[in-house]
Parts: C-alpha cells; structure tokens; sequence
C-alpha cells in the first residue's frame, strides 16, 4: 500500500507548488536530492576524483538497482547523459544500410524521427510509418503484415511526449521476435510510472531518462541493451571507458553496455539517479502505476465535465499524463497563468509531435502530468483553476 503522507513528507516542495510537470521533470524526493548533493559536496570538500572513490559502492549499485528495475542483467545497463543520447548511442550503432527498412510510428517523438530522417538520407534505409489503430496507439496487426525480409528495426515509443498514450510495447515485441528484427523502445515517459520489464516486452534496446517519472536529476539517463545482441552495435563513438588501446592500432571494448559509456560523466547525478530507482522500487512500481492511472483519469474526468475544456488523450491504456485545450485560450496561455498561479504543467508542441499533430489537426495541448505523490485534493484544485482561465 501507498504511503501518500510518507510521499509528500519526502517532497517538502509539495506545499509550495502544485505540480503537475513529472513528464517534463519530476519534484526529487529528499533522499535523491540528499545523496546528490552528499557527492557535490564531497567534490568541494576534497575533489571531484577522490569524492568518485568515496562514492564507488553507489556508483556500482546503480547497474544492480536498473537492472532490478527493468528485470535485467547488470551488464546490460549503461549510465548515459540523457534519453536522447542514450537512444542515438543504440540507434546510430545499427549497420543499417540501403535497402534496409525501419518501422516507427505517428506518436514517435521529435528527436527520434529526426535521427530517423538524418541516417536515412546519410545510408539511404527507408522509413515505414505503421498506422495507428482505432485507439490511436500503433496497430499491431498491421505492424505485422507490414514486415518484410528487408526490414531492420522497429523503433517507437513507449509513451509518447504529447498525450496519455500507452503504446502495446509487449504485443510490438512478440511481433518482432516472431520475424526476428530488432526493437528499439524509447521509455523516457514510462520507467518511473509504470512497470517495466524488459524481459516480457521483448525489446532488445530500451532508453530513458532520471529527471521524469523516476524523480532523479536532470543530466542523467540510461540504456539496455540486451547481452546477446550487444556485438551487434558499433559504438558511434568510444573512448577510454568504452574501449581499450591494447595496441597502436588496434582496441577492445569494454565489456557488456559499458562500451556505450564515456569515461567522463556526471557523478553526483549518476549517484542521484542510483537513488531514485533505489527509491521508486521501495515505493513498488506496481503501487505507483496504480495510483498514477487513478489520478491521471481523476483528472481526465474533471477537465472533460469542464465547460469549453476538450481532452486529447488517445490510447486504449492510458497513464499519468493528460493533454487538454480550452476555448479561446492559447495553451502557451494557459500554461503560464498556470504558473502564475502556483500550478506547473507543460505544453507539447507542434515540433515535438509533428507526425501526429498534423493527423490530428493540432498546433498544441496543454500537458498536466501526474505523480503518485499528488492527490485528488489538488486534481479538484486545478480542474476549478482551469475552468476560470479565459472567462
């Protein structure tokens, strides 16, 4: 059972603000904030190099508690700088080549897609958009008759950027098993709000971000990459963590998902982040899926009974983020006297989205995003300080 006194007791920064902002980035819980900044400190007190030496035991927690997390093995976890670096580092390691064909889909976020359109035109691959099912999500039967023998990879998004979308990631892993391409799944927006078990959804890449559903700190992020396809991916670059000079002209790689590593990185953030997962898994993920769903659709509810207000979720699961518009109020608008008002949210924007806006006819939403450590006091709250915006 949630404890949600114990929650908001570990995020004193619930009384100051109402945030509904944990898709954009998360309020840290004291325990992550207070080992972040034990290391920062240490890094004053003695230097960087000698307070990584004293933060070695958590540092190397960090690969025991992800792959704990994802129902991984440790080696098959890399500490990287951010989602979307950690999705290129699998991504551009791909020997992807002409004639190759990549499957995504309309709900793929920007910086994916860009990647997508950039080595396409570099090694001349082709992109596949798969449709979208009645519930907007990717539809799976289609997927499957969209394989051919040239088909390389499968690259979506577990949930998407811009709406409550839960995209059937384990139906899109037995389709890929069954024509053995590889999958590539962004779980920026889930690890953290949902369970994620690498093993049943069957991917054989998985990236994701601290700052969002897992409350870590920003700068930080991760990738899987399961141990048997490893040798599969050249590393778009190395250097002396990733691989070793064993002669002049010649090296080997690090072992296991350390080769997509670099040697410099953000400690104190990797420690955080340690923290956060350590901290999300004594909360229990199946607890918090749980009480985010609620919320969220707690939410969807009041903001749908609200006048002029329209809901934009698409999906047939659907999580802890919901997307709305109000008449006559730009959400650009709404977003700030939002935050006038001591309330964060986001917008998701046109750019971020572009595949599935245009289809959709939108320019942008509003992005309220929940946590389980939010309440339905504060759902009531927000849903009577939107309905007064633009009167």
């Amino acid at each position: 059972m949630l404890n949600i006194e114990k929650a908001r007791a570990d995020t004193p920064s619930c009384e100051n603000v109402l945030h509904f902002n944990n898709a954009g980035s998360s309020l840290m819980p004291t325990p992550v904030f207070d080992a972040l900044q034990r290391v920062l400190r240490d890094e004053n007190s003695v230097g960087g190099y000698e307070a990584e030496r004293w933060a070695e035991e958590d540092l190397a927690a960090f690969y025991t508690e992800f792959a704990a997390l994802l129902n991984a093995s440790s080696d098959e976890i890399a500490y990287v700088e951010n989602a979307t670096r950690a999705w290129d580092m699998a991504f551009y390691g791909l020997n992807l080549k002409v004639g190759d064909r990549v499957i995504t889909h309309a709900s793929e976020y920007a910086s994916n897609y860009l990647a997508l359109l950039q080595q396409s035109k570099r090694v001349g691959f082709e992109i596949d958009l798969a449709p979208s099912d009645e519930y907007g999500q990717i539809d799976v039967e289609a997927l499957d008759r969209m394989i051919r023998p040239s088909t390389r990879l499968i690259a979506i998004t577990h949930v998407p950027t811009q709406g409550g979308l839960v995209n059937p990631a384990v139906a899109v892993g037995s389709i890929a098993k069954k024509h053995g391409v590889r999958y590539l799944l962004d779980a920026c927006q889930s690890v953290g709000q949902l369970e994620v078990d690498v093993k049943a959804i069957g991917c054989d890449m998985l990236s994701g971000t601290g700052r969002k559903f897992l409350r870590g700190p920003r700068g930080t992020g991760f990738l899987y990459v399961r141990k048997e396809i490893i040798n599969e991916i050249d590393p778009p670059f190395i250097d002396l963590l990733s691989a070793t000079w064993t002669e002049a002209n010649g090296y080997t790689f690090a072992d296991g998902a350390k080769r997509f590593e670099n040697w410099e990185s953000y400690v104190a953030g990797r420690v955080g982040l340690m923290a956060a997962v350590r901290y999300a898994r004594g909360v229990g993920l199946k607890n918090i899926e749980m009480r985010v769903g609620k919320l969220a659709q707690e939410l969807r509810d009041a903001l749908a009974d609200t006048r002029g207000v329209t809901v934009h979720d698409l999906g047939q699961k659907k999580c802890g983020i919901v997307t709305f518009s109000k008449d006559g109020v730009e959400p650009a608008d709404m977003a700030e006297e939002l935050r006038r008002r001591g309330i964060n949210v986001s917008v998701s924007a046109m750019p971020y989205a572009r595949l599935d806006f245009e289809d959709r006819g939108l320019a942008s939403l509003v992005r309220a995003s929940v946590h389980y450590f939010n309440t339905e006091a504060e759902v009531a709250r927000f849903t009577e300080v939107v309905a007064t915006i633009g009167r």
